[in-house]
């Protein structure tokens, strides 16, 4: 095990970003990028190269992701859905310093489906987001909505987003990032029902088997 990584998250800086999963546009082009990198359980036959970014504004957290994927599959279309299954990547987020075991997790598939929890116990109690939340949650993605069968060999795509502060304070009570607010998280990538399954995580989780919903391991965001 590592010593828990802390990803420094810079304001925005200007206006809001056009959501259109353009990792190369100039409003992404400042901001640290970290990787998604140690793995859990076994570890894949061809290593994804994932990274991600976040910013945030008075308003919203804006995140995007970059991945070079190997067999891409995302069939699940279904708002909530088990999208875990897909080529998929994570953002396990606790945004109130007094509740560290108590998060919010967002997972999108590669064709841009989105599942929302937010969570008071780990694998027993929690809160989906009800299917018309998701209209104030803007998702791109770079690849088709539905893709079967697997598109083979390596694959770029995107992931881009941004979520609204007062969604989640609809469901928690929230600290609103500026300078000197820390939050715990952590990122994950994972494709469990693809020829090339695996469980990736930015801070490490020492864990037998994967398991995401383990919020002790969650690294910490500082946001600046």
């Amino acid at each position: 095990m590592t010593d828990t990584p802390i990803y420094f998250v810079e304001r925005l800086n200007g206006s809001s970003i056009n959501i259109d999963g353009d990792w190369n546009k100039p409003e992404w082009q400042h901001h640290q990028a970290i990787t998604i990198k140690h793995i859990m359980g076994t570890g894949p036959v061809f290593f994804p190269v994932t990274t991600a970014k976040l910013t945030y504004d008075d308003d919203y957290i804006y995140g995007i992701f970059h991945i070079k994927d190997h067999g891409v599959r995302s069939i699940v279309r279904e708002i909530n859905g088990n999208v875990s299954t897909d080529s998929c990547v994570e953002f396990f987020f606790s945004p109130d310093s007094n509740l560290p075991g108590r998060y919010f997790n967002l997972e999108v598939n590669a064709g841009g489906t989105p599942l929302m929890h937010y969570v008071t116990t780990p694998r027993k109690n929690f809160i989906k987001f009800a299917v018309e939340d998701f209209a104030q949650i803007e998702i791109a993605h770079s690849l088709p909505a539905f893709i079967e069968p697997e598109m083979a060999g390596w694959v770029p795509w995107t992931i881009e987003y941004r979520v609204p502060f007062s969604l989640l304070e609809k469901y928690a009570k929230i600290t609103r990032p500026r300078a000197g607010v820390s939050w715990r998280a952590n990122f994950y990538k994972t494709a469990g029902h693809t020829s090339n399954p695996h469980y990736l995580t930015w801070a490490p989780v020492d864990n037998p088997v994967p398991d995401f919903h383990l919020p002790k391991y969650f690294g910490t965001l500082e946001f600046t």
